[in-house]
């Protein structure tokens, strides 16, 4: 079930069994009920750190019985500094215990926050994982970041500071309460009577702030995910004319955003202004009834001087409360942005992962048997009955048109989709029951657009494999042709890389992306388009590396180059996720079918650079 669908239920069933008490009103949103749901994770740490700042709470009680003795005995007693040194030397180590015991109260919540945050990102993470790469390619990189980086961390002083906080705000009030009331029971009742003030005002403040935080959180979103868009899009842009175009949009997302925050912070100020002012006022009630009854004999010093020291710590909390509700507003926002991560239905395309079975040999061979793929309901099928065998060493080659279905076959291959009728199957045995983690160790993959990570020349080549030699690293990047340019580099193979492979061209990146398929020892290689970045002399010496490579391996390339397609030991013709035909290069031409209409066009076609439609 869906994380939201589990807090609609509690919160917006009106169905009652009989003789069942009516539901109590619920105050609390979907976001702030999944929020406490985390709760239970880190309820110990909660408690130790409620525990330490209450205690250091206490604390404050014995420092002002101290100091309201102290000044009490020199002022009104006319004590010596030696008959009330006692006090002051116990007053020191008081001041170094509470500041220990705030730290490590502080320390224990920010190490709780610490672990909800990472237990959520690898719940993302892992449902991410489970929504699929496909799923991803459609989604906004900058949405996306923002939500697992900038929300996540959001909910950090809702759990360090705002939970804990809110327990400290009943508990310490009430502890002081105990030691004011014997004292000065009148001072007590003002207490009493205007503690509920603050929080009172406080919500309805919050309440009207909540939805300015719900939309600013939105609106950060948008101008994160635009921003980055525009960022990675620089170049189409300025070749289009209109990067100014687009710097005055996101100037403008800005501008908004810039309204929006100084909106929040005009009822976030106002919220502590009028805190403040009840909180001053208060403490003001307190003082002058001491004071009136001080001057009227009705009262001990010592007594009025230690309430009237208690007054401000008894109200901090509370004022203190109102910073923290900002945190939990701000978690709020950041929640509902999580929660659509959380609740997005894993696709119908995508892949269980409920095989157990294992791949035995060095050798696989594939079997298409009538497979047919759907990315939407509502959409063709991708893949279309296709039925095609990739023998355990040689080279296969998927043609077609762009949309034929030649990628989704490579996806399928990958458990990244998951056919709604007939069964792709890897030495007989199907696809779906194969364990995927020991699946995937078993293909080497170069996509279309290769990524490289951030990282030097070697790591990405030796991806996964990090504890591989040198001279194999080499040999590899040798047979990908990447050997020359790599050794032309700065340092070499120890060069580092930025982001995507930034300084690298599109054809330096899709060959480091083949020395990594080739160092790497699996059975079966798949090839998206691996040479189409490649200048012509380029290609064919990648293209004898395949061939050489198929008489070791089972190798299945989606082809756009002539040269390697007509030296492939069988050919699957893919027109809109259909096999139209298939056999050897040669009976191909002979049958003067679609594969030959193809040769044709790009004999017709000298300027494609050998690439085939």
């Amino acid at each position: 079930m869906p994380v939201r669908a589990v807090y609609k239920i509690r919160i917006v069933s009106r169905h009652t069994p009989l003789g069942a008490p009516p539901p109590a009103p619920i105050l609390a949103t979907p976001e702030e009920l999944w929020l406490k749901a985390r709760k239970k994770d880190i309820r110990p740490a909660l408690n130790r750190a409620v525990g330490l700042g209450l205690f250091a709470g206490w604390l404050i009680i014995v420092q002002a019985w101290l100091l309201a003795r102290v000044v009490a005995g020199v002022i009104i007693e006319h004590q010596t500094l030696g008959e009330v040194w006692v006090y002051l030397a116990a007053m020191l180590p008081i001041f170094a215990l509470r500041f220990v015991l705030m730290r490590a109260s502080e320390n224990v919540a920010f190490e709780a926050a610490a672990q909800v945050r990472r237990d959520l990102r690898e719940r993302l993470y892992a449902h991410l994982q489970t929504l699929g790469p496909l799923w991803l390619t459609r989604q906004s990189t900058g949405d996306l970041a923002n939500n697992v980086v900038t929300g996540i961390d959001a909910l950090e002083a809702y759990y360090a500071r705002y939970l804990p906080n809110m327990s400290l705000t009943a508990l310490v009030p009430l502890s002081i309460l105990v030691f004011v009331l014997p004292q000065d029971w009148i001072s007590g009742l003002v207490l009493l009577g205007t503690a509920p003030l603050i929080p009172i005002f406080m919500i309805l403040i919050g309440k009207g702030t909540e939805s300015l935080n719900q939309q600013q959180w939105q609106l950060l979103t948008r101008m994160s995910a635009r921003f980055l868009d525009s960022l990675q899009g620089l170049t189409t842009l300025k070749l289009f004319g209109v990067s100014r175009h687009e710097a005055e949009v996101v100037a403008a997302l800005t501008e908004d955003y810039r309204i929006g925050t100084m909106k929040v912070l005009r009822v976030a100020f106002l919220s502590s202004v009028v805190l403040e002012f009840l909180s001053t006022v208060s403490i003001a009630m307190v003082a002058v009834f001491i004071g009136f009854r001080l001057f009227y004999g009705e009262m001990a010093f010592f007594n009025g001087f230690f309430v009237l020291l208690l007054a401000p710590e008894f109200y901090l909390p509370l004022r203190n409360m109102g910073t923290f509700y900002h945190a939990r507003m701000e978690a709020i926002g950041a929640a509902q942005g999580l929660l659509k991560l959380l609740d997005t239905p894993v696709p119908p395309h995508a892949r269980a992962t409920g095989g157990t079975q294992r791949i035995d040999g060095d050798a696989v061979q594939i079997r298409f048997d009538a497979v047919t793929v759907r990315h939407a309901d509502d959409l063709p099928p991708a893949l279309d009955g296709v039925s095609f065998t990739a023998p355990p060493r040689g080279l296969t080659a998927l043609v077609g048109a762009s949309g034929a279905g030649k990628s989704t076959a490579l996806h399928a291959l990958m458990a990244l989709v998951q056919p709604q009728s007939g069964q792709i199957l890897v030495n007989d045995i199907p696809l779906d029951a194969l364990d995927l983690a020991d699946w995937l160790r078993q293909v080497a993959w170069v996509p279309q657009r290769p990524h490289v990570f951030e990282g030097t020349v070697r790591d990405n080549i030796a991806l996964g494999q990090p504890q591989v030699p040198q001279e194999e690293v080499e040999r590899a990047a040798r047979a990908a042709q990447a050997h020359d340019f790599i050794a032309a580099l700065p340092q070499s193979y120890d060069t580092p890389l930025g982001e995507r492979g930034l300084g690298l061209s599109g054809g330096q990146v899709q060959r480091l992306a083949l020395a990594r398929a080739l160092l790497k020892p699996a059975p079966l290689v798949l090839l998206d388009e691996a040479t189409a970045q490649l200048d012509a002399h380029t290609q064919l010496q990648v293209g004898d590396v395949i061939l050489e490579l198929a008489h070791q391996r089972c190798v299945i390339l989606a082809a756009h180059r002539l040269s390697t397609v007509l030296r492939a030991d069988h050919v699957v013709v893919l027109e809109a996720g259909k096999v139209v035909e298939q056999g050897t290069p040669a009976d191909l031409l002979a049958r003067g079918g679609a594969f030959a209409a193809l040769v044709r066009a790009h004999e017709h076609a000298p300027a494609m650079s050998g690439e085939m439609a």
